[in-house]
């Protein structure tokens, strides 16, 4: 792929945005901002209308698994128009747990995917065992029998797990990590919605006592397939991001157009000018690195744990860049609990710590290129 967006994605794009401002625009989150129980809060029919009517669930699932073998570059495509109504189904969750079920390419991780390309089944990735996501797994346990696992251990902060059907956690035997599928279902599973500064992004502890769950992947298979998530993670949200971000811009522009003072329209001072360019720059930028992203997962595989430390400290900081931005140049109205502004700058703040900080992405990529 080149580095720009083809002509059957963008229009795919024109498809997707008018369905989403038809079933998900921001106002309909409202009823659900301070519902407790994820699963009444969360819209299962706009989730099913999503993988039925427009095949985004199964966008990267290889076509023998039921997907259309696309690639990461159109799910990133979808997480950024996703990212403009700040959607509050998995659709995140989704795209991570894919590439590792992808990652692992076995027999039972092809079942579950065929689950995810239509609809039915939603699967989360459960890692995190302290305050940082994506560290090898060391507190959660598993005994290993054959092809089966009982696992014991705790998960924060684990994405959508409040409507998950299954779990792909991370663990660790007496020698080696091990992936395990276990369903949300399964004896010994608790799952504890987490309230959190974003109303929209709904985390949860997942504590595990002696759950029985599918072996997946074990030792350096394990290993792969959980740095391949992290950098697909990583890549996914910056896309999200860049959604959010450019709707911040639009927002802002807009009503620099209709509110006055001094009797002409705010948006012909050149302050405001000069904030909404910087913040323009930064957008473009930030979806610069997005596709750059999209083009090392297809072409040079190699090369994506560095795309995506790029576009993660890029385009976290220009969401809340843009965010601030929005906010603070709508004046009285922006800082209301009505206006919508608050709830991008939830999102934006809480995504700038969620898969690592500006400043950590920014440290792995030295790291990376031996700076």
């Amino acid at each position: 792929m080149e580095l720009t967006w083809s002509a059957e994605q963008e229009e795919f794009r024109t498809t997707l945005r008018g369905f989403l401002d038809a079933k998900a625009p921001v106002e309909t989150l409202r009823p659900r901002l301070d519902v407790e129980d994820p699963v009444t809060a969360f819209d299962r029919e706009v989730w099913q209308q999503l993988a039925s009517q427009l095949g985004a669930h199964a966008l990267a699932i290889p076509e023998e698994w039921g997907g259309a073998g696309a690639s990461l570059a159109e799910q990133l495509l979808v997480l950024e128009e996703l990212g403009r109504v700040l959607y509050d189904g998995p659709f995140l969750a989704t795209v991570i747990a894919t590439a590792a079920l992808n990652a692992v390419g076995s027999d039972a991780a092809g079942a579950l995917l065929r689950g995810v390309a239509d609809g039915t089944t939603v699967v989360t990735l459960a890692e995190a065992e302290g305050d940082a996501f994506f560290r090898p797994p060391a507190d959660t346990q598993a005994r290993i029998d054959g092809g089966t696992a009982r696992v014991t251990g705790v998960k924060r902060y684990v994405l959508d797990a409040g409507v998950a059907d299954v779990l792909l956690v991370t663990a660790v035997t007496a020698n080696e990590p091990v992936l395990v599928a276990v369903e949300t279902s399964a004896p010994g599973v608790e799952v504890t919605p987490v309230r959190t500064l974003d109303r929209t992004r709904r985390l949860a502890i997942v504590s595990l006592n002696d759950a029985e769950g599918t072996v997946l992947a074990t030792g350096a298979a394990a290993a792969a397939t959980l740095a391949h998530a992290h950098d697909v993670a990583i890549a996914a949200l910056a896309a999200e991001q860049v959604g959010g971000a450019a709707r911040c811009l639009d927002l802002t522009v807009a009503y620099s157009h209709l509110r006055e003072q001094f009797g002409r329209p705010i948006g012909s001072f050149q302050a405001l000018k000069h904030r909404c360019a910087d913040v323009l720059l930064s957008v473009e930028q930030s979806r610069s690195a997005v596709l750059y992203a999209a083009w090392a997962a297809q072409e040079d595989p190699a090369e994506l744990e560095v795309a995506a430390c790029v576009a993660g400290a890029r385009a976290s900081e220009t969401y809340l860049q843009a965010a601030q931005e929005n906010l603070q140049m709508h004046g009285g109205i922006g800082f209301t609990w009505e206006h919508d502004a608050h709830l991008y700058l939830r999102r934006a703040k809480s995504s700038h710590q969620l898969f690592g900080s500006p400043g950590e992405h920014r440290r792995r990529l030295a790291d990376l290129v031996k700076l």
